[in-house]
């Protein structure tokens, strides 16, 4: 029905009826209460208006019921809107266990997007229906954002750290895809389109062609081309701390405080390893700024999050 409305998308991802939902209901409150008050100052105008000059209104007493009725209604209201968009945020928040990821860069003026098993694409992203997908993002220089109207998800890209949204495709088909945050001259030409395919279909595209380097193999060869394997050896025996297992567990640093090994924290320890450096081990790693591009640093995060799949598998 609304998708056959101007500017209004179709649904087409399993948050998008929450959002419309939500909309919907904000939009029903704003203009039933925008028709009330024009209502009741056109008839207050005409009620009351005086009618000679020595008309005198009569004198009002306050009303504690009518102070406590427009003072508890808007409060029911502004609580159901926080508590409604909180749930959504929240959802939206957490993606489901079992997340396929996907690496996107934002770059003046494309997309570049990388699948776990290699695959490259550019303005275009393939996606199988009914898998949610996690996308991890980041910017070569200034700020975008990934927009996709008929999914309803719209994130900041920023340069120099990560972000991330997921989303799950109920229907297939193609979908527009839209840098939503002005990022240069051609702002308005980074645009792409979203595939969204039957699991069958998808298989079938990653399949075909030439077989690429899976992003974790990338990861790994980059791992050892660089010496990175001389410090951060499997065991405590390295000048660096073991990556083994390292991806989302918190980090003791030398100032005595702790942070969560994430996408983050990886990257800046490759860019700009003093800035935070591990209880235990002295600032010797040399810092990679400028020798790896942002695709080379999301392979070796991939690599790195192989690496604590195998600890858990070893261990089981």
């Amino acid at each position: 029905m609304w998708s056959d409305l101007p500017l209004f998308p179709e649904r087409a991802s399993s948050v998008a009826g929450h959002v419309d939902a939500l909309y919907f209901f904000l939009v029903g409150v704003t203009a039933f209460f925008s028709i009330l008050i024009f209502a009741l100052v056109f008839y207050f105008a005409l009620r009351c208006r005086r009618r000679s000059e020595n008309e005198r209104p009569a004198e009002i007493a306050g009303s504690m019921a009518l102070e406590l009725l427009w003072t508890f209604v808007p409060l029911v209201l502004t609580m159901v809107m926080f508590v409604w968009g909180a749930a959504i945020y929240f959802r939206n928040a957490r993606p489901p266990a079992g997340t396929m990821e996907i690496y996107v860069v934002g770059k003046q003026w494309m997309w570049k997007l990388q699948h776990p098993e290699g695959n490259r694409e550019i303005n275009e992203l393939h996606v199988p229906v009914g898998v949610p997908i996690k996308l991890v993002m980041t910017s070569e220089d200034v700020i975008h954002s990934f927009y996709i109207p008929a999914f309803r998800i719209k994130q900041d890209v920023l340069p120099g750290r990560y972000t991330s949204t997921w989303f799950e495709a109920t229907k297939p088909g193609k979908y527009h895809l839209f840098c939503a945050e002005y990022c240069g001259n051609h702002h308005s030409g980074m645009i792409g389109s979203v595939v969204v395919m039957e699991k069958q279909d998808y298989e079938n595209w990653l399949g075909g062609g030439a077989s690429p380097e899976s992003m974790t193999s990338s990861g790994q060869s980059l791992f050892e081309r660089l010496g990175c394997a001389n410090c951060h050896r499997t065991d405590d025996t390295g000048r660096g701390p073991t990556l083994i297992g390292v991806f989302g567990k918190q980090v003791t640093l030398e100032s005595g405080q702790t942070v969560t090994a994430d996408e983050s924290y990886l990257r800046e320890s490759i860019v700009n390893p003093r800035a935070k450096i591990v209880l235990g081990y002295k600032p010797l790693m040399p810092t990679f700024q400028g020798q790896v591009g942002e695709e080379q640093i999301l392979q070796l995060l991939a690599y790195i999050k192989s690496l604590k799949k195998a600890e858990r598998t070893a261990t089981q």
